[in-house]
């Protein structure tokens, strides 16, 4: 997805309630900080490489996310994308934009799933993403959404129930079952317990992969 650029969004002020905004309860997990961002290892990963960026500022989602932080945030992805294709497998995005959102803090999950099983003669999704800024015009004027991104669409889906339950079972799950088998669900309690040494790993391939960068 291309960077866009519009009129800046008010930054919201951090909250003290909100998981994301204190360092201190994720600092264990985080791997890169620029400016705006964190890129962090998810604390219950769904497979090895699960990771977020999230700002450092509180925003509900996305869609909130001013513009002048685009080009910082499309630099970000690209660098996870790389990371991705070295050591994992092409990334796919997804984002909750507050629709069934566990912690209201804007974060945009990176799996290393690949190929997504969506496709767009389905027509479950009500918009194709070309910017940002299509993301903040639809949450400025119609709200929720939930968002999916793979290396051939960026797709916004309107908060329908029965939509949400396909792409989870249909895109995610199947990434999810394409890297690690049919394993059936796990509660986030375990996944925590398993992550442990998924994140362990994490961490030394992406020191690799810093290491590659700077020589």
């Amino acid at each position: 997805m291309h960077n866009g650029s519009s009129a800046s969004l008010d930054t919201e002020a951090k909250q003290s309630d909100c998981a994301f905004c204190q360092q201190s309860t994720i600092a264990e997990y985080i791997l890169k900080e620029t400016s705006a961002f964190r890129l962090v290892a998810d604390h219950a990963p769904l497979v090895e490489g699960h990771l977020l960026i999230m700002p450092k500022q509180h925003y509900a989602c996305y869609g909130a996310v001013p513009a002048t932080l685009d080009a910082e945030l499309f630099a970000l992805k690209c660098e996870v994308q790389e990371f991705f294709d070295h050591f994992y497998a092409p990334i796919v995005y997804w984002e909750h934009g507050i629709f069934h959102q566990t912690v209201f803090h804007a974060h945009l999950h990176c799996f290393p799933f690949g190929e997504t099983h969506y496709q767009l003669s389905e027509g479950l999704h009500d918009r194709i993403v070309h910017t940002q800024d299509d993301i903040r015009a639809w949450y400025a004027t119609k709200g929720q959404y939930f968002y999916l991104e793979d290396h051939h669409n960026a797709l916004l889906f309107a908060p329908r129930m029965d939509t949400y339950r396909r792409i989870i079972q249909e895109v995610l799950w199947a990434g999810v079952v394409s890297r690690l088998g049919n394993i059936g669900w796990r509660s986030p309690q375990q996944r925590q317990e398993e992550g442990v040494a998924l994140i362990a790993s994490l961490k030394e391939k992406w020191a690799l992969f810093q290491q590659q960068e700077v020589y």
